[in-house]
């Protein structure tokens, strides 16, 4: 097979698409509201309610906010599954939807976190439903054109955003699960384990 003839969208796709249904989606099921705010650490940055955080910045536009600092503090802060998760959807997924596939607007510092699991791991589904969308709608030639000065590599390809897109949800999403473990084991008796 030739690059002429290779289906470089689906390529693509089934990137994060064999990742999403085989190892992810599975693993999310049943996130708890204490799994998704609990923190191993202290001082973890998280999504709280609006007004409770002692982050440097606390962004978002509804009952609840998400941590951030500018600069990041140096070590970074740990990161609970509500961040995590708060990151992906808005920074990672619906910031790029907006700019590259016309969905609405959205920022850190304009969207409504969720403040209970369920909703989040609705708006992840969401927010991923509309980035495959547009990427599907890409042919060879609209993934060779240049991101623009939305990005800030504007002369890369959209190509390599998608790729970098991909990375940052295996990236993140493995690290929810990882919480997602360590949480179960450090709680056994949420899974039906005896101490």
């Amino acid at each position: 097979m030739d690059t002429e003839t290779l289906d470089w969208n689906r390529a693509l796709r089934e990137q994060i698409e064999f990742h999403w249904t085989h190892q992810i989606r599975d693993r999310l099921q049943g996130l708890t509201d204490d799994e998704y705010f609990w923190s191993p650490v202290p001082h973890a940055w998280s999504v709280w309610p609006r007004g409770t955080s002692s982050a440097p910045i606390q962004a978002g536009a509804g009952d609840f906010t998400i941590d951030f600092g500018f600069p990041e503090p140096v070590p970074a802060p740990f990161t609970t599954i509500a961040w995590r998760l708060g990151h992906v959807i808005v920074g990672v997924l619906a910031a790029r939807n907006a700019a590259h596939f016309g969905a609405p607007a959205a920022s850190y510092e304009t969207w409504e976190y969720a403040g209970d699991a369920r909703t989040a791991l609705d708006q992840l589904e969401t927010q991923l439903e509309t980035w495959l969308d547009g990427v599907r709608g890409l042919d060879n030639a609209a993934l060779a054109v240049p991101v623009g000065p939305k990005e800030p590599y504007p002369d890369a390809p959209i190509a390599d955003l998608v790729l970098h897109i991909h990375r940052e949800l295996i990236h993140h999403l493995s690290e929810v699960c990882l919480l997602r473990d360590l949480y179960l084991h450090m709680h056994p008796a949420t899974n039906g384990e005896t101490r």
